[in-house]
């Protein structure tokens, strides 16, 4: 089993615009990150829309949903998403959201149900290995939880989707993480991004 982090990133290094939040999911020009994605089949499919491209960025995007058998989140990613998700979440599968907080178990159509975990980030990748069943866990974000599961030794890979855009400030992925030490492993490109995944050596 596999805990991997997947995100689209700038080339400047951010997930996010500023003044992120519920009314402003992903930031001022945070959308921009993900605008790749947005003509191929896969995800056209899920929005009930017909047609889209093929290909190797298609590839990648259908080997990610088959791949992650829960996810891990933290609460303002939740924030963000609970005021924006249609009512068939994009999960479909458990996610384990880190928080201070308790909540009842909160289930979605399509088969995801958010699950508030009170502890540490330990603790819900743990919960949510419980809930795989046999298949990878998916770190979500936002970057605070991604920071600390890479300082807790806890992710084994991460994919990072380029854009070739520059954001200039928002929310960057990496700050604080002083000695992050990653391993090329693959590299896949198009005229709209580029794939990179690493698997992670080392972390601080």
């Amino acid at each position: 089993m596999t805990v991997f982090v997947d995100l689209s990133i700038s080339l400047d290094g951010y997930i996010g615009g500023p003044d992120a939040g519920p009314a402003n999911p992903l930031g001022d020009g945070g959308t921009r990150l993900h605008e790749w994605v947005f003509n191929l089949e896969t995800w056209r499919s899920s929005q009930g829309l017909p047609g889209g491209d093929t290909g190797p960025d298609n590839d990648v995007v259908n080997e990610i949903k088959g791949r992650a058998g829960a996810n891990v989140m933290g609460r303002r990613m939740f924030d963000e998403g609970e005021a924006n998700w249609p009512a068939e979440a994009p999960f479909h599968a458990p996610v384990f959201v880190l928080t201070h907080s308790p909540r009842d178990p909160w289930p979605r159509l399509g088969g995801t149900t958010f699950h508030f975990v009170t502890g540490t980030v330990e603790d819900a990748i743990e919960q949510a290995k419980a809930a795989a069943g046999g298949k990878d866990v998916q770190v979500n974000g936002g970057a605070d939880m991604v920071r600390q599961a890479l300082r807790s030794g806890l992710v084994d890979e991460i994919q990072l989707h380029v854009a070739p855009i520059t954001l200039g400030k928002g929310t960057r992925l990496f700050d604080g993480l002083e000695d992050l030490r990653l391993v090329p492993d693959r590299v896949i490109a198009s005229a709209d991004v580029t794939h990179l995944r690493y698997r992670v050596r080392s972390t601080p």
